[in-house]
């Protein structure tokens, strides 16, 4: 990707998204002024560059029109992310019970089988019933604890690290999975 996509025009020249073409002049000639190369005491050839850049997309209607599209879809995606933030308590709770099951389906097959002790990657989404996609990070997060490891065949293993934090939260974790008691 090109620095262009990283780069907010109508932050670079401090404008509104719905700024008119004089006021992108009038900013863009004061901006370059003080951050021209030429300029000894504020002068920054990098911040120059990025200011005329942002003049050249913003002061050209067909230029401008394609890059609102696009910014407008960042802006988008952003807000995406911030606003799916919102779940967060209930994905939080979940994704640790997923976790839990699949060190305990681990824990169980490496004690049954200590000869196979592995289970296929893709397996874990009908284990778990949940999408390959949303495992993706329970994977990622177990392996960078090191609690298991892939081998060379695609099995996911559990390791000593994973079997002891298994067995030291052991009373914890059955406290978490279980719904409380009902209040008479």
């Amino acid at each position: 990707m090109s620095e262009e996509r990283t780069l907010d025009y109508y932050e670079v020249l401090q404008v509104s998204t719905n700024a008119e073409p004089e006021t992108i002049n009038r900013v863009f000639r004061l901006l370059a002024q003080r951050f021209h190369p030429d300029n000894q005491q504020t002068g920054n050839e990098v911040r120059f560059r990025s200011i005329l850049e942002a003049h050249t997309v913003l002061s050209d209607p067909e230029k401008r029109a394609r890059y609102d599209i696009a910014h407008q879809q960042q802006r988008k995606d952003r807000w995406r992310l911030v606003s799916t933030g919102a779940q967060a308590e209930n994905d939080f709770e979940m994704e640790q019970v997923v976790r839990l099951t699949v060190l305990e389906a681990l824990y169980t097959k490496r004690r049954l089988e200590p000869t196979n002790p592995g289970i296929f990657y893709r397996d874990f989404e009908k284990l778990t019933g949940r999408p390959q996609e949303h495992l993706d990070f329970t994977i990622w997060y177990l392996s960078q604890k090191k609690f298991v490891s892939l081998d060379d065949k695609s099995h996911l293993l559990l390791t000593v690290e994973g079997a002891e934090y298994l067995e030291e939260t052991y009373r914890s974790n059955q406290h978490q999975k279980r719904l409380p008691p009902a209040s008479t």
